[in-house]
């Protein structure tokens, strides 16, 4: 037997972060400016954020989880599960896991569309 090579240590948070607080907003269909208003930070410090210029405070993180739909596990890299964290016992969550994907697809445009509806009212 050879010894086993050490593995290399897992990517530090602070290097994931950026990339998947631009990933769960894109995904969520949100502009940098849309993310701002709903986790009530300013639009440059989620450009910031974005580029890694500057690390959230403990507080700035769950805001932007919330206003995301993500755990902060999620953003820091600690899990790769997108969906289905924000509220398992959401009726709107709950039975997600049992639609095919092409359902699971056009209900994601139907909230989307709901939420766009939403942001025109405001």
């Amino acid at each position: 037997m050879s010894p086993s090579s050490p593995s290399a240590p897992p990517p530090a948070p602070s290097s994931i972060f950026p990339g998947r607080l631009k990933q769960a907003r894109e995904q969520r269909g949100m502009r940098q400016e849309q993310l701002a208003e709903r986790s009530g930070l300013q639009g440059s410090a989620i450009s910031h954020f974005e580029t890694g210029k500057r690390k959230p405070s403990f507080d700035n993180l769950r805001r932007l989880a919330d206003a995301l739909g993500v755990s902060t596990d999620y953003l820091l890299g600690r899990t790769n599960e997108l969906e289905g964290l924000a509220a398992p016992n959401d009726p709107l969550y709950r039975d997600v896991k049992r639609l095919s994907k092409k359902n699971r697809d056009l209900a994601s445009q139907i909230i989307r569309s709901f939420v766009i509806s939403s942001d025109d009212e405001d």
